[in-house]
């Protein structure tokens, strides 16, 4: 199973293809099959989308999910670390460490 991935041109959000649009939503993927290069040439064309691949995957009870690790993460958009904050390294100096 191939589904098409790639960013949106105007906010960079990691998009799939549904079969009519570009969704934010992994579960909304469909199978593209030996159609990919065709539509990635078209949408590439279009400029609807920034950077898009063809991924392979797997058909879950859940929805469609990504067979490699990279785009399972890709998936889940971006993310945060609490854990992480910006601390002066010298408040005079004007510089930042994390």
């Amino acid at each position: 199973m191939k589904i098409l991935t790639g960013n949106d041109l105007k906010t960079g959000a990691v998009t799939w293809w549904d079969g009519v649009q570009w969704s934010l939503h992994v579960e909304d993927a469909v199978d593209v099959g030996d159609h990919a290069d065709t539509i990635l040439a078209r949408e590439s064309a279009a400029r609807r989308v920034n950077a898009a691949y063809a991924v392979d995957a797997t058909k879950e009870p859940e929805g469609v999910r990504p067979a490699h690790i990279k785009e399972r993460i890709r998936a889940l958009g971006p993310t945060v670390r609490m854990d992480l904050t910006l601390k002066p390294a010298d408040p005079e100096a004007g510089t930042w460490v994390i």
